[in-house]
């Protein structure tokens, strides 16, 4: 029976792939061996003994102490993509909004008074201070090409717009669903001189804090319109409401809301809603919840965002050994050795490694003393040690 404790309210359908026969789900266990959340924040959490995996229903994991994760050989799951189709359509509707400026007439026409042919009559009169421009025909550039960049390139292909798209990173997959009308740049200022409307799709790290500032900001055409549904630190708030003041910017949508934004037209921030649909909530859920499962029941890793992908189909007919540890030269020599001395068969074994570390999983005949696994538990550079049995 596995324990998985639950730091937020996750999703029913979620918490369905977890079996009530293999797992027990709570929101206050003490001894968790794995544990959901969205958007509690861990940093100051003591991380119990027993935890073995964290699952974040959500792509960002800025509230996850990743590296302290790490060191103790715990992977990081996330739900990349689950929530895909919820942030492309709130960037469109940003799209929309800031091309029509369709915030600032609504809140113009809120305010009329009188009747209806004074308010038509005023109407008349005031509408032409919002006057917008039509999509197709422009060019939107799109930064950061993982699973919501790629759907808003795609989707502004389908507008009639021109494409273009940065990502030093992209994936084989993101390339294959990229539309062919998708003009690929080489740097984040060719994406910005060649752009009308800009969107950011990149997570939030020290070489993304804040990509957007003033130089970049004052790099091609003026009046340009901003998107950020990414994360709020990627931009440089202060050199935004300069470039808006010296109309380098017509409009900033994003869904962070900030003290420099307060009282601006120019400026539409919304309350952090992107993934904020059922349905991204529920997909989410169900990815990191699944990924939880798969990794406590077999020891197979996909989308952590600290440890290597690796899926190893169960072989042998016995127990199966994962092991994380520093990547570094003689890990697997030693493993191999540890298992070798007690008389123990590999029947097939796996390793790949990512950056600092390294994990293997190793199916071998027959079970595994306790004092084997406490002498790879004792090998230095080993992080976490489990049989599965």
């Amino acid at each position: 029976m596995y324990n998985v404790l639950t730091l937020n309210n996750i999703s029913a359908k979620g918490l369905d792939q977890l079996p009530r026969d293999r797992f027990e789900v709570s929101s206050d266990t003490q001894r968790p061996d794995a544990v959901l959340l969205r958007s509690a924040k861990l940093h100051d959490w003591d991380i119990p003994p027993t935890l073995k995996a964290v699952g974040r229903a959500g792509a960002g994991v800025n509230n996850i102490p990743v590296p302290a994760m790490s060191e103790r050989g715990i992977p990081v799951f996330n739900a990349p993509g689950a929530n895909a189709n919820a942030v492309k359509e709130l960037v469109l509707a940003g799209m929309f909004l800031a091309a029509r400026n369709v915030c600032q007439a609504w809140e113009f026409s809120r305010g009329l008074e009188g009747d209806d042919a004074a308010m038509n009559a005023a109407a008349e009169a005031g509408k032409k201070q919002f006057t917008g421009f039509e999509l197709p025909g422009r060019t939107l550039g799109v930064i950061g090409l993982g699973a919501i960049g790629v759907n808003v390139a795609n989707a502004a292909v389908g507008l009639g717009m021109k494409v273009v798209g940065f990502d030093p990173q992209i994936t084989v997959r993101s390339a294959w669903n990229l539309e062919s009308g998708v003009r690929r740049a080489h740097s984040v200022d060719e994406v910005i001189a060649a752009s009308d409307v800009i969107t950011l799709h990149v997570p939030e790290t020290e070489d993304t804090r804040g990509l957007i500032n003033a130089a970049r900001l004052a790099i091609g055409p003026a009046n340009k319109v901003l998107l950020n549904f990414a994360r709020a630190g990627i931009v440089d708030a202060d050199a935004v409401v300069r470039a808006l003041d010296q109309d380098r910017l017509s409009m900033y949508v994003c869904d962070f809301p900030a003290e420099q934004f307060a009282g601006r037209s120019d400026v539409i921030a919304l309350p952090h809603i992107g993934a904020s649909t059922h349905e991204a909530q529920e997909n989410c859920a169900i990815m990191a919840a699944e990924q939880v499962r798969d990794f406590l029941e077999t020891g197979n890793i996909t989308n952590s965002v600290n440890f290597p992908e690796l899926q190893l189909p169960r072989n042998g007919s016995g127990d199966r050994i994962t092991v994380a540890n520093a990547n570094v030269p003689n890990m697997l020599g030693q493993i191999s050795s540890a298992l070798a001395e007690a008389d123990l068969n590999i029947a097939d074994m796996y390793n790949k490694s990512r950056g600092e570390l390294a994990y293997s999983v190793v199916d071998i005949d027959g079970s595994v003393p306790a004092a084997v696994v406490q002498r790879l538990r004792d090998t230095e550079g080993v992080l976490a040690v489990r049989v599965i049995e």
